[in-house]
């Protein structure tokens, strides 16, 4: 077990020291190429990478599925309330005088 976060850790440090050498050799070598502009735009790509993503029903908190549909439901038609009148429990708008 310590071996494997021995190699871990000398992985990072070694790729980490390569992206630093290509951004360096950016930023103060006129002479750079295409290669150092790989290698600082895939570590800058890995590094915004969802590492820490578990699947949602795993997750601490999670919440279920239909919620973006509900939720858009009251939006458009308003909270439901069993009773409020309407076919779809919305309250009917008042008839009579002094309504628009």
């Amino acid at each position: 077990m310590a071996s494997a976060r021995t190699a871990r850790r000398a992985a990072a440090l070694g790729l980490g020291g390569l992206w630093w050498w290509a951004v360096l050799r950016l930023a103060l070598d006129p002479g750079a190429g295409v290669f150092e502009g790989a290698v600082a735009a895939g570590g800058w790509g890995l590094s915004v990478l969802p590492v820490h993503c578990a699947p949602r029903r795993l997750s601490a908190g999670a919440l279920e599925a239909g919620r973006w549909r509900r939720a858009l439901r009251v939006a458009v038609r308003g909270p439901e309330s069993p009773g409020a009148g309407g076919a779809r429990g919305v309250a009917e708008p008042p008839h009579g005088p002094g309504s628009n």
